[in-house]
C-alpha cells in the first residue's frame, strides 16, 4: 500500500486533460495549417474562467497538455503554472501513446520536454516549465513502460489502472475510467457506464457527479488513491455549477 505524506489514508488528485487543438490534429478532424488554430475557446474563454474558480476555492490542480500547445499558447501554459498548477504532460499532439515505439516515446517526450523549457526563454535557462509527470493518451504506457519515463527524469506515470505505488523509481499514479467526464458521452467506453450505473446508456452529469461524490466518500473511508480526470473541451457539458 502506498505510504501518503502527513500519514494520510489516501489522496484525490483533480486533474484536466488536453487543451486547445492538439488532439483534433491529431486525429485529422482538423488541419495543421487551418486558419483557426491559435484561438481554441478551451484556451481564451475555458481556461481563464477555470483559473478564477479554482483559485477562489485555494485547489490546485494537475493539467495534462500536449506539448503542441507550448508553441501555440505559451502565455496559457505559463498562466497555469504561475497560478500554482502543475503543467503535465500528455504527448506532443495526442498521439496514442501505448502505439508508439520507445524511440517514438522518447523523441516525443524530449520534443516537449524543450519545448516547455523553452517557455522561460532559453531551453537551458532553468526559468522555464520542468515536465515531471506523464499521462498517456489512450491510458497504456505502451512497449517503452516505464524505462523511458526513468531515462527522461521523469516522477510519475498516470496511466489507466489501479492501485499506486513506486516502479524502477517512478510513482505510478493510475486513472480510472470511471472517473473520467468523456467515459459519460463516448461510445467505446460502454462497458464502464455500465460497471458504473447498470446501462450502456450515457451518464447525464448529474448522475457523473452523484457517482464522483460516492466514489470520493468512499476513498475517505478506505484510503488509497483516486484522480478525477475532466476535459477542458467538456466542461461545458458538466456545468459551472456542477463544476
Amino acid at each position: 500500500m502506498a505510504e501518503w505524506p502527513g500519514g494520510a489514508r489516501g489522496a484525490l488528485c483533480l486533474s484536466f486533460d488536453n487543451l486547445g487543438e492538439a488532439a483534433a490534429i491529431e486525429l485529422g478532424a482538423l488541419a495543421a495549417d487551418d486558419p483557426s488554430i491559435g484561438a481554441h475557446p478551451t484556451v481564451t474563454q475555458t481556461l481563464p474562467s477555470l483559473l478564477e474558480l479554482l483559485g477562489e476555492r485555494g485547489l490546485a490542480a494537475t493539467f495534462f497538455v500536449e506539448g503542441l500547445n507550448a508553441d501555440l499558447y505559451p502565455q496559457a501554459l505559463k498562466e497555469i503554472a504561475a497560478c500554482g498548477h502543475e503543467v503535465a504532460y500528455h504527448a506532443w499532439r495526442h498521439e496514442q501513446w501505448g502505439d508508439l515505439s520507445a524511440e517514438q516515446q522518447a523523441e516525443n517526450l524530449s520534443r516537449g520536454r524543450v519545448a516547455f523549457r523553452r517557455l522561460g526563454g532559453s531551453p537551458d535557462d532553468g526559468t522555464g516549465i520542468e515536465i515531471r509527470g506523464l499521462r498517456p493518451p489512450g491510458g497504456q504506457l505502451g512497449v517503452g513502460g516505464l524505462d523511458v519515463l526513468h531515462e527522461a527524469d521523469l516522477r510519475y506515470a498516470s496511466p489507466a489502472g489501479e492501485g499506486a505505488g513506486v516502479e524502477d523509481g517512478i510513482a505510478l499514479l493510475p486513472f480510472q475510467w470511471r472517473h473520467v467526464d468523456a467515459t459519460c458521452v463516448l461510445p467505446p467506453l460502454a462497458p464502464v457506464r455500465e460497471g458504473m450505473t447498470g446501462s450502456a446508456a450515457p451518464v447525464d452529469p448529474n448522475t457523473f457527479l452523484a457517482y464522483l461524490g460516492g466514489e470520493i466518500e468512499r476513498l475517505g473511508r478506505e484510503g488509497g488513491f483516486m484522480a478525477i480526470v475532466l476535459h477542458l473541451s467538456l466542461l461545458e457539458w458538466l456545468g459551472d455549477e456542477r463544476l
